[in-house]
């Protein structure tokens, strides 16, 4: 029985409608995606499903008694109410009286007088009289839960442990359906992995939306996409719905062409001379003007930007140069002992939890810190552009043209000119949208923006601090070609997995206790090379980066990522020879329910049967990357 079911939900801002008979239902035990262009509707059909915004056609079906939680992307500034408090308030009533408990109970640790004991009495006795006890224990067993610091006001805690209180308040209702909005925002690397490991052993129905693709690839079980005001629904995981979704396109596409040229056919026939007029056919006449009405009302695919960075002179062929740096503050590193040299054409990432130093980093390799030891020498003719994650250089109150800083209506990008209207179009902003102030923009718009104004200035070293958050996985896709072909030096602050691991070809990462670690490519180039795993524990106290772990010298190894210390025995060597046959036949199965997930009629089965697929193709997935782990750990030069 289905949890939710949405039918024909029609909603329209203005004259383009944002949501155009929607028809959606989510069944128990799935985690669904609701995939989209930036603005095209997702947060606005989450907020129908949880009856915050009413549609303007349509019927929303709940069944009797669901439970539905919702997790907000924005976080709450200011807030100086306990973290206790926070996640109690997910209870609503019974939520204030455990509140006004606490409190009674915070108070009488420093006040002993009769008042504050009358307080506590009457507080407990409140919670008897409605058997609330046992929903406190629920509220303390989910922060435990989630590794939150009861006591300590919101407002103290970094944003991804408020990311963890607002999930708590969520979670603390035991809901059958969780509405997570971009659930990554504001969460490290650390942080996302350990969202991504906790919703994936949660036993709920879940509906989030992402533009992580690492994390969506992980988590879901059905992509939903809403494109041009319609829900498509793609069962199976990211990489097979990109695959379908490019199907579906071109055959649109071909549908479309075909349309235009009976159209453009019908178009001749109708304005042929006298001849023709003699022997005109009125229902062929009617049916143009149904053929005009259909190609005014076809909505297109939103045009992909248009991105063009303008390149500078080239920079000497030594960037940067740290020989032994270090920087503290308050008497704690921040960054010890950092030496590197960055070549021209290096495209460097850096990774991090957040408030380890990142930005801190950078500003020390630009110069604008001087370090407290060691020494920062910065190449020869550097024209530098810099991305700051906070949108500093935007002005909320002007115009998003006026943001430019132009001083004229003409852009020039690598010697060629192009006014400023047409050049805010390449990155997605019509006309109208132009004289608009920034503090009317979404995070999304306000990004893209960022880019176009970074792109206007010519440099040979591009500093990007997360430039992948609030953008849409086309554009994301787009910015990885561009910063690919790029001919200058980037430096790169991100959390998004899968952008790190396509663009960069080496990371800084800030390992603990000021300590910075130098690894060739990407993300998962760093997983595999990194000499032992970090604590990924939830960390006690608010944000803080968790320190590199050494066993004992006398522990061994069980991680199969790391070279073997001896020749192969007779069991490894034929383990070695019995792997290739192995790998091979999980990719066969592999390739077998693909093609039956792609078979007509497959999810009309019952759901156990599809479950029992779906489960065995992740199985697969991960049995193969067991595999493939294994064999290369075999087949690695041995060591003496």
């Amino acid at each position: 029985m289905s949890l939710i079911r949405c039918e024909n939900i029609s909603l329209a801002y203005g004259h383009v409608p944002l949501l155009d008979g929607v028809d959606l239902q989510i069944e128990p035990g799935e985690r669904v995606c609701l995939v989209g262009r930036n603005g095209t509707g997702k947060s606005t059909l989450m907020h129908v499903l949880r009856g915050a915004t009413a549609a303007d056609d349509g019927t929303v079906w709940r069944k009797p008694g669901l439970r539905l939680a919702y997790l907000a992307q924005t976080l709450p500034e200011g807030e100086q109410r306990s973290v206790f408090e926070i996640v109690a308030e997910g209870l609503e009533g019974l939520g204030a009286m455990m509140i006004d408990y606490h409190r009674a109970v915070q108070a009488l640790s420093t006040d002993h007088s009769e008042a504050a004991l009358t307080a506590l009495a009457n507080a407990q006795q409140v919670l008897d009289a409605n058997d609330a006890w046992r929903l406190e224990q629920r509220v303390e067993e989910v922060i435990t839960r989630l590794g939150l610091p009861a006591d300590a006001p919101l407002d103290s805690l970094s944003g991804g442990f408020r990311r963890r209180v607002l999930l708590g308040q969520a979670l603390v209702t035991e809901p059958d359906l969780l509405l997570l909005d971009e659930p990554t925002n504001h969460l490290d690397i650390e942080g996302i992995q350990w969202l991504e490991e906790f919703l994936r052993g949660w036993h709920g129905s879940l509906l989030f939306i992402t533009h992580d693709r690492a994390f969506l690839q992980s988590l879901a079980t059905r992509i939903v996409e809403l494109d041009r005001g319609h829900i498509s629904s793609w069962p199976g995981d990211y990489r097979t719905y990109l695959q379908r979704r490019e199907e579906r396109l071109a055959s649109e596409a071909e549908q479309n062409d075909k349309f235009d040229k009976k159209l453009a056919q019908e178009e001749v026939w109708i304005r042929q001379g006298i001849k023709a007029r003699r022997t005109r056919n009125e229902g062929r006449a009617r049916k143009l003007q149904s053929l005009r009405e259909e190609r005014r009302q076809r909505r297109e695919v939103q045009g992909r930007a248009r991105i063009e960075l303008s390149q500078a002179e080239r920079s000497g062929k030594l960037v940067v140069e740290a020989e032994n740096v270090g920087l503290a503050y308050d008497g704690k590193p921040v960054i010890r002992d950092f030496s590197t040299k960055i070549l021209r054409g290096d495209r460097i990432g850096i990774i991090g939890p957040n408030g380890a130093g990142k930005s801190t980093l950078l500003r020390l390799l630009l110069g604008d810190l001087t370090p407290d030891s060691g020494q920062i020498r910065l190449g020869s003719k550097l024209e530098i552009a810099y991305y700051d994650q906070q949108r500093s250089q935007l002005d909320p109150q002007k115009s998003v043209i006026d943001n430019l800083e132009l001083g004229s209506d003409r852009v020039s990008i690598n010697g060629r000119e192009k006014h400023v209207m047409g050049y805010l179009q390449d990155f997605l902003f019509p006309p109208q949208r132009v004289r608009s102030p920034v503090s009317s923009l979404s995070g999304g718009e306000c990004n893209r923006l960022l880019l176009a104004r970074l792109f206007t200035r010519p440099a040979n070293l591009l500093v990007m601090d997360e430039p992948t958050n609030d953008l849409d996985v086309e554009t994301l896709e787009l910015l990885e070609e561009l910063l690919n072909d790029y001919q200058g030096t980037l430096l790169l602050v991100s959390h998004d997995r899968a952008f790190l691991d396509n663009v960069v070809t080496g990371t800084l990462v800030l390992e603990g206790d000021g300590h910075v670690g130098e690894y060739v490519g990407g993300y998962a180039d760093w997983l595999r090379q990194r000499p032992q795993a970090r604590d990924t524990s939830p960390a006690k106290g608010a944000g803080q980066g968790r320190q590199k772990t050494k066993p004992p010298a006398d522990e061994k190894s069980t991680d199969t990522t790391t070279p073997r210390p001896r020749k192969l025995g007779y069991k490894e060597q034929r383990e070695l020879e019995a792997l290739p046959a192995h790998i091979q036949t999980l990719e066969d199965e592999q390739a077998a329910l693909q093609t039956r997930l792609g078979e007509a009629g497959f999810y009309q089965q019952p759901v156990e049967e599809v479950d029992a697929v779906l489960a065995r193709l992740q199985a697969l997935e991960e049995e193969l990357a067991t595999a493939y782990a294994r064999w290369e750990v075999l087949e690695a030069p041995p060591q003496d």
